[in-house]
């Protein structure tokens, strides 16, 4: 039996492990200048938890921007947990970390992207890829037509939940 480094799972421990890290920091001392994240991440998975009525609206994954109004986020060793306003209805999130796909911070055209692949033998367990770090065109997309025309100081914003498809290969 040989052994071998798993260098695609380790990679995404060291990027979930800067996310978390980000978020530590922004939890600590809120978000600077004009920094802003778009997170993206399943729905489905088994520890993430949200409202009902988000998860059957988003059966597959969400999107959420974390920029002017957000609440409550506490960051732990398995993800982060959160409060977005959705529409004037604050609602809780937990995102496990593994259970993000992207990590996008427009800002300052960076960018994570998480992606897993069945094992050919067709078993439960899930081969991870090296995560990818997006390209600055990618990062530089226009932002959406609600953000650009809000107030940056505007307190009490609605969370936005934004298709990144633009952002997909």
């Amino acid at each position: 039996m040989s052994r071998s480094i798993d260098y695609g799972n380790l990679m995404h421990e060291a990027m979930r492990g800067l996310i978390r890290k980000v978020l530590t920091d922004v939890a600590e001392k809120g978000l600077p200048g004009s920094h802003h994240f778009f997170i993206t991440f399943d729905t489905g998975h088994p520890d993430a938890e949200l409202a009902d009525w988000l998860s059957d609206r988003y059966p597959g994954e969400m999107t959420v921007v974390m920029q002017h109004w957000y609440d409550k986020l506490e960051v732990g060793a398995d993800g982060f947990a959160v409060t977005l306003n959705f529409g004037d209805a604050p609602e809780p999130l937990f995102v496990p970390y593994d259970a993000i796909k992207t990590f996008v911070d427009p800002s300052v055209e960076f960018g994570l992207r998480f992606e897993t692949q069945d094992d050919e033998d067709e078993t439960d367990e899930i081969k991870a890829t090296p995560p990818e770090i997006l390209p600055r065109a990618i990062a530089t997309s226009p932002k959406p037509e609600s953000d650009a025309e809000e107030d940056d100081d505007k307190v009490g914003k609605d969370a936005d939940v934004v298709s990144l498809d633009s952002f997909r290969k």
